[in-house]
Parts: C-alpha cells; sequence; structure tokens
C-alpha cells in the first residue's frame, strides 16, 4: 500500500514582515528591479513585497495560492520566486513550480530557498528530502552549491548568487556577464583642468561629455557608444585628437590611471569568471568585448592574464604577502580587516580573494566588515549595524566562508549582552572617507590615556566598559569624557 502523505499546511509559512523579503532587496540594491521593469512575485505570500514595491513606481503584482489565488499569473520583466520551492514537499511540484516561473520571465528570475548552515534544523523531524517542523510545515533545506546546482540543472541556464540562498537567473546570457562584470566595475570622475586653454574653453560643452564617458569606459568610445561623435569629428577631425586636447588640459596620468583600473577590473571580473564557465568572447555584450580588445589586444591573452591572477589567488603565501603591504585596512597577525567600501581599493589578487567568497555567498545583507584571513583560506563577512554612529558599535552578525571546503559558518550576536566591538574604525576606511577624521580623533584621545593597550580585554562590551570606568572616563558620541562620578585625580 502507498504510504498517504499529510496534508502540509503550506500557508503557514508566509512571514509577516515590516520591510521587503531578502531577494528583492538584493534586487533594489543590484539595480535589477527598477521603475522601467515590471515584477510579479510568484508565491507573494501576504503581498507585502508588491505593496513596497508599488510606493516605489514599480508596476508589480503578486500571485499565491492561499492568499491571492485569484490573482492572474502572466509574464513579467522581472518574476520573484520568493522562499517557494522549499516548503512544497513533492518534489515533482518543485520543479515544475521553478520551470513555470521560469516561462513567465522576460528579463530575469529570482530564485531563493531556505540554505543549511551549521545550528539550524538540527533539533526537527526528517520528513522526506527536508524537515516537518514544529508548525506541521515542510522545509527543504538546500546548501548553498545544491541550491545553485538545482537551478541550473532544471532551468539549464546559469545562476548567479546575490546572497546566501538567493539566486539570479537571466534570460540573456550576455545580460548576465554585463551584470557580473558590473560587480567589479569601479565609478570614478574625470580629471579637472589643471591648465586653461582657449580651445579647450570654446568646446567645453562638447569635451566634457566626451571626459565622463572615458573616465567610465577607460578607454576611447566607439561613434556608435557616443551620441557627440559626429559633432567632435566635425570640430576636432577625431575623437583621439580631441582626447589629445582634453590630456594637454587635465595631464596624462589621471587618465592612464583611470583606464590602470578599468584594466584591473575587467581582469578581475575574467578571473572569478572562470567560476561560471566563462563564456565565448561572442557571447559577451558588445562592450565588453571592445574593453577586451582595447585593454588586452585579444580574449586569449586577457583570459590567460586572468588565470594567472585566480591561481595566485589560491596560493597562501601570496594572499598574505598581499595582506601584509596593503595600505588599506586593518592589518592584525591573522587577517586584513577592511569597510566594505574600501574593497574596489584593494590589489587585484585581493579583490579576487574576496571575490572567490562573493561568487559563493553573494553579497551578505548588513556586512559592511570583511576579513580576509591572511592564511586559511577563509573570508569572513562581519555586520556592524551601527558602525556609522556608535563609536565602538557592536557585531550582530558573522558570516565566515572556508574557500577550500565550502563550509559556511554563520554565528548570530543578536541576543548576546556582551558582543564583540571594534576600536580604531578609521583603520578600517580609505583615508579619504567623510568619516575617517571623525573617527581617528576619537582613537587618537583613547591611546593618549592609554585605553587601548590591552587588546585581550577590550575587544567586548563588558571588557571595554570596565576599562573605562577604572580610567575614569566615558564615550558621548565619537568624543572622550571624564566621568562624572569620578574624582579628577583618577586616571
Amino acid at each position: 500500500m502507498d504510504q498517504i502523505r499529510p496534508q502540509i499546511p503550506r500557508h503557514r509559512t508566509a512571514l509577516h514582515r515590516r520591510d521587503h523579503s531578502l531577494p528583492v532587496k538584493c534586487a533594489l540594491r543590484d539595480g535589477l528591479i527598477a521603475p522601467q521593469f515590471s515584477v510579479f512575485d510568484y508565491g507573494c505570500g501576504h503581498g507585502l513585497d508588491v505593496d513596497l514595491l508599488a510606493t516605489k513606481g514599480i508596476d508589480a503584482w503578486g500571485w499565491d495560492p492561499a492568499f491571492f489565488p485569484d490573482n492572474s499569473r502572466h509574464a513579467a520583466d522581472v518574476v520573484n520566486l520568493g522562499y517557494v520551492i522549499n516548503v512544497i514537499e513533492d518534489p515533482n511540484e518543485r520543479s515544475a513550480t521553478l520551470r513555470k516561473a521560469w516561462e513567465l520571465c522576460r528579463r530575469l528570475l529570482i530564485v531563493s530557498a531556505q540554505v543549511l548552515v551549521p545550528g539550524r534544523g538540527q533539533s526537527q523531524v526528517e520528513f522526506g528530502d527536508g524537515i516537518l517542523t514544529g508548525r506541521g510545515t515542510f522545509q527543504r533545506f538546500f546548501g548553498q552549491v545544491e541550491l545553485k546546482n538545482y537551478i541550473e540543472t532544471e532551468l539549464e541556464a546559469e545562476a548567479f548568487s546575490a546572497d546566501i540562498g538567493v539566486f539570479y537567473v537571466f534570460k540573456d546570457e550576455p545580460a548576465g556577464q554585463q551584470y557580473l562584470a558590473s560587480r567589479y566595475r569601479r565609478t570614478v570622475a574625470a580629471p579637472r583642468n589643471r591648465i586653461s586653454e582657449v580651445r579647450f574653453e570654446e568646446n567645453r560643452e562638447l569635451l566634457e561629455p566626451l571626459m565622463a564617458i572615458i573616465a567610465t569606459l577607460g578607454r576611447l568610445p566607439e561613434a556608435e557608444e557616443f551620441r557627440f561623435a559626429a559633432e567632435i569629428e566635425a570640430r576636432f577631425g577625431s575623437l583621439n585628437q580631441a582626447f589629445s586636447l582634453v590630456k594637454r588640459v587635465t595631464g596624462a596620468a589621471e587618465w592612464d590611471a583611470i583606464t590602470r583600473r578599468c584594466t584591473e577590473d575587467l581582469l578581475v571580473y575574467l578571473a572569478l569568471g572562470r567560476f561560471h564557465r566563462r563564456p565565448t568572447i561572442s557571447v559577451l555584450p558588445v562592450g565588453l568585448q571592445r574593453d577586451i580588445r582595447a585593454f588586452f589586444g585579444s580574449y586569449a591573452k586577457a583570459c590567460r592574464l586572468a588565470d594567472e591572477l585566480l591561481f595566485k589567488a589560491g596560493d597562501a603565501e601570496a594572499v598574505d604577502e598581499a595582506c601584509r603591504r596593503s595600505p588599506i585596512g586593518k592589518l592584525l597577525p591573522t587577517a586584513l580587516y577592511i569597510h566594505r567600501g574600501a574593497l574596489e581599493s584593494l590589489d587585484p589578487l585581493l579583490r579576487v580573494y574576496e571575490g572567490c567568497a562573493r561568487t559563493y555567498l553573494g553579497e551578505i545583507d548588513g556586512a559592511n566588515l570583511i576579513k580576509l584571513h591572511r592564511e586559511s583560506g577563509k573570508v569572513s563577512y562581519l555586520v556592524y549595524p551601527d558602525f556609522e554612529t556608535d563609536p565602538h558599535p557592536a557585531l550582530l552578525r558573522s558570516v565566515k566562508l572556508s574557500l577550500r571546503s565550502r563550509q559556511i559558518d554563520c554565528l548570530e550576536y543578536g541576543a548576546s549582552t556582551n558582543p564583540p566591538i571594534l576600536h580604531r574604525k578609521e583603520t578600517f576606511l580609505l583615508p579619504d572617507h567623510p568619516l575617517h577624521a571623525k573617527f581617528a580623533r576619537l582613537s587618537e584621545q583613547e591611546e593618549k590615556h592609554g585605553l587601548l593597550t590591552n587588546t585581550a580585554t577590550i575587544g567586548t562590551r563588558d571588557g571595554w566598559n570596565i576599562r573605562l570606568k577604572e580610567a575614569g572616563f566615558a564615550v558621548k558620541g565619537h568624543r572622550l569624557v571624564k566621568r562624572k562620578d569620578v574624582p579628577d585625580s583618577a586616571d
């Protein structure tokens, strides 16, 4: 006799939230959900994502078998299949749902599911290839790689990690490569004028747009890439001659630096492309093809250099050396710590080292510090929600990935009464960060009074508060002040 499956109340898995779900947050962050794209939320639960997207002027609608069963299911630019496949206990229905969502999307499918990490789901009852929770609902916990492989096998398309358990699948392969390249492309401003020249001033309205696009591309644009190309050619003879005038006025060194940065960005993208079945050059967007020819001469040469960089990122000695010589970040005996905003200014080798982890995990929601382990082949993403406002912010969450074993370790400190805290926040930032000087002033005060000498005891909130009290100080804002309940003689 066939085993009778229990009725699983899938609707109980729909969460009541106050903000966007993680997959929608990711797509908004990456510019993949925007007012010019329609969005269909397949399995929308209570419909909060749909309502919040509508307030942003985005054409969005949703369908859910329990809450909105009468809504239509039709094609959209972006389809979000958010935490749906993990609550479907029938593997055949699970696969059919994934394929139906893929069929409905014109541009992008966002797929998310529960991912198994240490400490989750261990006390619950096994059921099929997932678990039955205490509420009687079903949850299928995937591994990060397992989920990626499952999506790619079912859809026969590449899945790009956006966060833990969140993947993007593009209908158009060049669009996927364009997205991937954009993750490693830095934004730079055009150099300012150093000298005055009459001809430049007379043609400023044409030359400034030319400067802007060259600063973006790192190379001269093709005629079809620049809408003022014909006018500039008429006035100067060619784009190259116009750019010669620009370099004479602004100086050539900064333009060379821009080209070098763009070359490095492209090399990082190509190195990490090995994890995504690097495509033939004909599949790449035309703009990327032009970049490759301009910076490397040929795709073969670019790929060879990228592979050399990728393999070097797997060399612990090379990583350690790059960390030790890095002018950016806080170097400790076992790791280099940097702020997320400083990541793009790292040596290309360290960008690839971190990029290997991000390719696997995606962008960890809220992570603003990155720990590059110097010898163990691990990368940690640290979430400090109050980094900018709290002089010694507490760690909320840590996500650590071993690049060698692919093991993910997640530690939560939200419920801790004595979480780890930060000191010398300016050391994580670039020198030109607007908060660098403010943070540095506090560190100077604390160092002057000997508060930072015993690092073994001040690394937690309780240890730091004890040290402050013993010394007769308190921290207000980002200033060190004398405690009012301690005599002036205390020091």
